[in-house]
Parts: C-alpha cells; structure tokens; sequence
C-alpha cells in the first residue's frame, strides 16, 4: 500500500494522554490510518512525501453538537435579537415550516454545503441532529438526510411540540412511531429538557424510549435556566449534557462524579447573550467538558470550530491546550469516539489519519489571531482535502517536498 510522509511539522498535537506537543516531528499515513509517529529525523522512507514548512498539525476538529438539517433563513431573528429581544425557546417554528416544505434532496444539499464549510476550517469528525421537521415524515426524511453529511446522527423530536399538536399526543408520536421510522438512521436521541421546551419527566420519558430503542442517551440541558437537565443526564449516564450555562454547585458536582461530558457551545452563547457556561469550576471540580459549535439557522449560525476554540480561550477562561482538547479528543468522549479503532480527535499509531494544518507555527495561534483563517490542508482517513484550495501553495508540496522556507525540491 502506498505510504505519505508529512514532515517539516514544527509542533505536533497528537492529545495523547499526556497532552505534549511534539515539536519538529514527522508522522507516516498508510490506508487511511497513521503508521508512526516519532521525531522528523527519525522519520521513515515513504512513497510520497509532503513537507508542512515549519507549520503546526494537530487532530481535525470534533464538532459533536450540530443542527445541520434544515431549511429557510432566520437573519430576521436574529436582527431583532441582537437589537434587544429576548431569546427564548420557540423561534424553531419557523424553520419547522420551512423544513416540512423541503424535500430531502434540498436538505441533504443544504447539509452537505455546511459540512465541506466545516472541513475547509479543520472539521474532520461531525455530529448532526434532526429536530425540524417535528412530524413523522418530515423527522425521518431528515434523518435519512443527515446520515449522507454526518458521522453521528442524532434523533432530536423532542426539540419543541409543534403548532398544532396536543402535547400528549406529541409525546406520544415521538417515543412510538417517530422512533420506530427515525432509529434505524440514528445513533443517539436527545431531548430538549429547557423551560418552553420539555420538562425534567418528558425528557426522562423520550430519552428512555430512545435508549430502549438501542439509541444512545444525549441532553440539551440548562441553556436557559436550572432546568434539570443536567442531573438528569448524569443520572441516565448519557454520553453529554449540552449548553450548560446556568449550573449550581451540585449540577457540577454531578458531571464531576459521572461520566457525562458538558458540551459547551460558546458561539451560540454569544448569539443569545446567554452568560457563558462556568468552565473553570467545572475542570477545576474534574468534570470533562467539550466544544462544539451548535452550527443551526437560528442561534448559532457557524461551522467556525476555531472561532470556538479562541472564544473559549480568550472569553470563557481556558488555556490554550484546555481548548483544543476540549475541541478534540474531549468532545470525541461526548460522543463514544474518544478510544478503540474508530477513534476521532486524536493523532495515535493505528488511528484514523484525521489532520489539520495550520499557517501558524503553534496552535496558541488559533486565540493569538482570532477570526483569522489559518486552516492550510485537512486530511480525513488519510485522505488530503481539496476544498482548501492549496494545489501549489507554497510550503505544501506534496511530490517533492519543501524546506522550513517553503522552497521546494521538486
């Protein structure tokens, strides 16, 4: 099989365990998967060789918590929200309208224009949900939908009770036939536990219902207020809790003592002018958090996982390497990625080959130049990405190679 030496990489981020940062290091991809590791001047004979010119690399982003399937445009929204109108639960009824029109070509193309938006930024690994459709055909067209853009699909019916609809009745659709129609596309459910949404005992009622479907357990839980959510989460042992912005000393005492990984969503707290979740009480307690985007058309319209990482660093506390792991290998935790031969958001001997190069020597650059796009190249199973528009760029050479400057030796 042919074998890719990249070298001239300046720091290495591979979220080992001891989260080090190799510097002037190589590493060798073969089938998709990384065949060693080590320092450049060790580094083994390849067939084909790629010199980074003195750039760091570290794992493709994990973005687990994305609304990607949908329709229509929310611009409106959020003018008026970012003019002083209070954010609350329930502008979705206007993407649920616009969903239900579409047909599911329309909202595969539509995903799959956000997913190569989110490689071009160094996403490599990608959670999506249902949730606008809120009625049986159109939930299972956009599940159908979300499995051709994402690698984990989440079935999210429990996102509002629609117009229309007696809230038993809902209940009742979406852990009975909804379920049954979606599962087959889906690898979790999640439930939308907020005031104006579902209380603490619905979402118990849906989550359970998913789990006993064979489906993984996932929580929306305190965006709003102390809505219960979280402690429901650890208590069901699901695999994340997201939003998390209001938390008491004993819903961070809960993720500390569980399994349950925060997933964190800063661009979407930003939108809302939600206070920012407390996520130094939360690593200070030893609870694992992630970052995600919670890329939808109303509250957080980015596939920006970067934009994430340096608001992270430079608004909610986190040190550089706090961030990016919290980016990586610890939201690859929030959806079951995080170890065996699948594993996402970490670079390691036998892994998937799932990379990123930045224009920047270290990855203190990603908060260091916030907003700037320093996303060179992406590789995904091995696989170089072509929508960064690199062919010929200097310092990424693929045939020849190129020294620390960037001259190549073609």
């Amino acid at each position: 099989m042919t074998t890719e030496l990249i070298t001239g990489i300046r720091e290495l981020t591979t979220q080992a365990d001891d989260r080090a940062r190799l510097n002037d290091a190589a590493l060798v991809i073969e089938a998709g998967r990384i065949l060693w590791i080590g320092p450049a001047s060790a580094a083994p004979a390849a067939d084909t060789r790629t010199d980074v010119g003195g750039r760091a690399v570290l794992p493709g982003w994990v973005d687990t918590h994305t609304h990607l399937v949908f329709a229509g445009d929310r611009a409106a929204e959020f003018e008026a929200r970012m003019a002083g109108q209070r954010y609350a639960a329930g502008g979705i009824n206007t993407t649920v309208a616009a969903t239900r029109a579409a047909s599911e070509e329309q909202l595969a193309r539509g995903a799959a224009r956000l997913r190569r938006e989110a490689e071009a930024q160094g996403t490599t690994f990608l959670e999506t949900k249902t949730g606008y459709g809120l009625d049986l055909a159109s939930e299972t067209r956009s599940a159908r939908a979300a499995t051709s853009v994402a690698d984990v699909v989440t079935f999210l019916g429990a996102h509002l009770v629609p117009d229309g609809i007696d809230r038993r009745d809902y209940l009742d659709l979406v852990t009975g036939p909804m379920l049954a129609a979606v599962a087959p596309y889906a690898d979790y459910i999640d439930a939308f536990c907020e005031v104006g949404a579902f209380d603490v005992e619905e979402s118990r009622e849906v989550l359970l219902a998913g789990r006993a479907a064979g489906l993984g357990v996932r929580v929306h839980g305190n965006q709003l207020g102390f809505s219960g959510g979280v402690r429901l989460a650890v208590e069901l042992g699901a695999a994340s809790v997201d939003h998390c912005n209001h938390l008491k000393e004993r819903d961070i005492e809960a993720l500390a003592g569980g399994a349950t990984v925060a997933t964190l969503l800063p661009a979407c707290d930003l939108s809302t002018r939600q206070p920012f979740p407390p996520a130094r009480r939360l690593l200070g307690a030893g609870a694992r958090i992630a970052l995600a985007t919670n890329c939808n058309p109303g509250t957080s319209y980015t596939t920006s996982m970067p934009f994430c990482v340096s608001t992270a660093v430079l608004q909610m506390g986190l040190t550089i390497d706090e961030a990016v792991w919290a980016a990586t290998r610890g939201a690859a935790a929030a959806v079951g990625r995080e170890n065996g031969a699948d594993a996402a958001g970490s670079l390691r001997v036998g892994g998937w080959a799932d990379l990123q190069v930045l224009d920047a020597p270290s990855v203190a650059h990603l908060a260091y130049r916030p907003g700037v796009p320093l996303t060179l190249a992406v590789w995904r199973r091995g696989v170089r990405s072509r929508l960064c528009g690199l062919e010929g760029s200097d310092g990424l050479d693929g045939s020849g190679g190129s020294d620390a400057s960037g001259r190549t030796d073609a």
